[in-house]
């Protein structure tokens, strides 16, 4: 049977895309074919699934011809396309649904900002869970079933970005059993600072263990390292999909709560996630290696997170 195209707008950041990944590989579980639209950085995040992933546009007007344009393709792929739910809207902004309606889609979302005439099919959110389960169970509604969201996330890496992470620790030689840290957060969380303030001294203490320390830096965090964790192979400029594959290959990854320490947890790989305001119930990594330290409202400190490195980098040289 040929799969039957779903044009899903993505969210906003690259956490909340991730954790968005069950839900569309439970749709195409279902016979449907999603396709994406999101910010530019998506397509290269998420290359590894195969689905077409476009960047959507700034203005209101281009991004309403772009979701006409996909809604022609669609049409021309299943003739049933227009007399179904045809659209998903994973965020809950006023803009993403008027966008579908202005476009002709039949979306389903979450009720929310008084959009609920915009939209086919408008479900009632519930607050406080996880974010993973609220994309989740999105999805579940939108299929009109039941079931529980799995156990890890299992995000697929291109094998032509699998091959580039690998060259580049080749080049850097950088040795298996690397520690790749993350001492940036964007943004805040409720107005507080999400960046755990004992990075670099806990750096300089993971640095005693003998182990090659790695941090990829996005634009503008590059002198984060340089200055405050000297000692650490930096490797800026990273594409999504190639820090994806060189994430897989880490014995540990240590964050603060930002986007990559999801990354990491959707490529399986151990990640102690140090979170200081963040509500883990809502927002830690997703999936069986994920350790959370925490102990709000106070910072934990370098002694207790070295404790949860030992132990983990310990039980994986045994294993």
């Amino acid at each position: 049977m040929t799969p039957r195209p779903l044009i899903v707008r993505l969210r906003n950041w690259v956490g909340d895309v991730i954790l968005g990944v069950p839900a569309l590989h439970l749709l195409q579980s279902h016979g449907y074919q999603p396709v994406l639209v999101g910010k530019g950085w998506a397509s290269p995040l998420l290359a590894g699934e195969g689905w077409p992933t476009h960047a959507r546009p700034g203005p209101l007007r281009e991004r309403v011809a772009q979701l006409r344009a996909l809604r022609r393709e669609a049409l021309a792929l299943d003739a049933g396309f227009d007399r179904r739910d045809n659209a998903l809207v994973l965020p809950t902004s006023f803009s993403g649904a008027l966008e579908m309606r202005l476009a002709g889609l039949k979306a389903v979302g979450y009720a929310q900002e008084a959009r609920g005439l915009l939209l086919r099919r408008a479900e009632p959110i519930t607050y406080g869970g996880h974010a993973l389960t609220s994309y989740w169970e999105l999805a579940c509604r939108f299929l009109r079933i039941e079931a529980a969201p799995p156990e890890r996330i299992d995000l697929k890496t291109l094998p032509a970005d699998q091959a580039a992470a690998d060259a580049l620790l080749a080049q850097h030689r950088i040795r298996p059993g690397f520690v790749v840290i993350c001492p940036f957060a964007g943004g805040l969380f409720e107005k507080q600072d999400k960046t755990w303030p004992a990075f670099a001294e806990f750096t300089q203490a993971l640095r005693t263990l003998g182990r090659d320390v790695v941090a990829c830096p996005g634009p503008g965090e590059e002198d984060i390292i340089t200055s405050g964790h000297p000692g650490v192979t930096s490797l800026p400029g990273v594409k999504l999909g190639v820090y994806g594959g060189l994430l897989r290959r880490a014995a540990l990854v240590v964050s603060n709560d930002t986007g990559p320490a999801h990354l990491a947890a959707a490529v399986d790989a151990p990640v102690l996630s140090v979170l200081g305001p963040t509500k883990p119930e809502q927002w830690a990594p997703w999936g069986p290696q994920v350790q959370v330290l925490r102990h709000w409202p106070r910072w934990p400190t370098v002694d207790e997170a070295m404790a949860r490195v030992e132990a983990v980098l310990g039980a994986r040289a045994q294993g």
